[in-house]
């Protein structure tokens, strides 16, 4: 037993010492394109923390006009200063967008059309990760309601000024967590039965497909999209768990950074010649591979209808 003991003691140790190098393996690809954006104007959802924040800095750094909308107002106005003081870009701008409450999303979108003109890159960043059971405003399961139906229905209401702004984007953050998810088109709203992480799995591969419909139907408009897999990165998307929260400060040493995690939203948003992968999905900088679940056309095809009829709205 004491030697079992001193073995793992002996194993993690040298683990703990050559994280930094595994760490860095682990980084993932780095967005190395040097174009620059002045005058152009970003939407990025969640970005008062984590990977959003991360990705609203370096589109700020590269003179981009960004719009941190989130949730949080005030934990967003101390992102933006920050990043005001490092990037010397003062149009970093905070507004309110609660993913959770139709009537946010709406207004959200009301004031931003009636403030901007324009509209060159949307980043549906923000997120939940295993809740326990529990709904938003509007009755939702609150994983399908926010990772998915909140997104779909902030980018149906900006969607014509994207299109009035072409060349635009939309990129989508999914994961590679839909390797589990599936559609319960018989229980959407987990009411039957709900585990957190099978939740969270559905609601990322909600957005495969969307983003792949959206791609098809976007097809001639100059509007293309894209879906996006950040990687294990120290975020705080796991502060509804408990045990995840144990489990990410146990194994911090090997997670990417917020930075690093950003790499693959900034690649999708600002690489040249990427319109022709529009609707791919994307992990270290480049086009992965995603489950049969979504590839299917027909389950992509529902999920677009079903998703309108919940929300009331009509997306030809």
């Amino acid at each position: 037993m004491l030697f079992i003991l001193v073995l793992l003691t002996s194993f993690l140790s040298i683990l703990y010492l050559t994280a930094p190098s595994i760490r860095k393996f682990f980084a993932g690809g780095v967005c190395t394109t040097n174009v620059q954006i002045p005058g152009k104007v970003v939407v990025i959802t969640g970005a008062n923390t984590g990977i959003g924040k991360e990705t609203a800095r370096e589109l700020a750094r590269r003179g981009a006009r960004v719009y941190i909308a989130c949730r949080d107002v005030l934990k967003g106005e101390s992102a933006a200063s920050e990043i005001r003081a490092d990037t010397k870009n003062s149009q970093v701008l905070v507004r309110k967008l609660d993913l959770s409450d139709t009537k946010s999303i709406r207004a959200f979108a009301e004031s931003f059309l009636a403030e901007e003109k324009k509209l060159h890159i949307l980043i549906n960043n923000a997120g939940v990760m295993m809740c326990p059971y529990s709904k938003t405003t509007d009755g939702f399961e609150t994983h399908f309601g926010v990772n998915h139906l909140g997104h779909f229905l902030l980018t149906y209401l900006l969607l014509e000024r994207l299109k009035e702004s072409a060349p635009a984007r939309v990129v989508n953050l999914s994961s590679i967590a839909h390797l589990i998810g599936k559609i319960r088109f018989h229980d959407l709203q987990g009411q039957k039965r709900y585990c957190s992480a099978f939740a969270y799995g559905h609601s990322k591969l909600a957005n495969l497909l969307f983003t792949r419909e959206l791609a098809k139907r976007l097809q001639g408009t100059g509007v293309t999209a894209y879906a996006v897999h950040p990687g294990v990165v120290l975020s705080e998307i796991t502060r509804n768990s408990y045990l995840l929260c144990l489990l990410w400060r146990l194994f911090s040493p090997f997670f990417k950074s917020t930075s690093q995690g950003a790499q693959t939203s900034l690649h999708c948003a600002l690489a040249e010649d990427l319109e022709p992968l529009s609707g791919k999905y994307f992990s270290d900088c480049k086009r992965m591979w995603v489950s049969s679940r979504a590839r299917n056309k027909k389950t992509a095809e529902r999920l677009w209808n079903v998703s309108c009829e919940l929300l009331g709205i009509q997306w030809e």
